[in-house]
């Protein structure tokens, strides 16, 4: 798999949920259309909010990889 350079990163690790969601959808508000946002998590609803986020709003779940202790969810901005 080839590795996915996001464009911004967002720790939320230690952050309950809905936190981690929260910090996403503010960080997609900052970057350009065709961006990709990294957010760092050890909530594990985080991933299925996410992609569930993901496919109301019209953004691109890429998806979750497993990191040292914690999760990286990456989306990328679509309009």
């Amino acid at each position: 798999m080839t590795e996915v350079k996001a464009d911004k990163i967002v720790d939320a690790r230690g952050a309950q949920c809905p936190g981690p969601l929260v910090e996403l959808i503010r960080a997609l508000k900052e970057v350009p259309v065709g961006a990709i946002v990294e957010v760092w998590t050890q909530e594990p609803r985080t991933k299925e909010d996410a992609k569930a986020w993901c496919q109301r709003s019209g953004h691109e779940f890429i998806g979750v990889f497993p990191a040292e202790g914690y999760e990286r969810v990456l989306v990328k901005k679509t309009k």
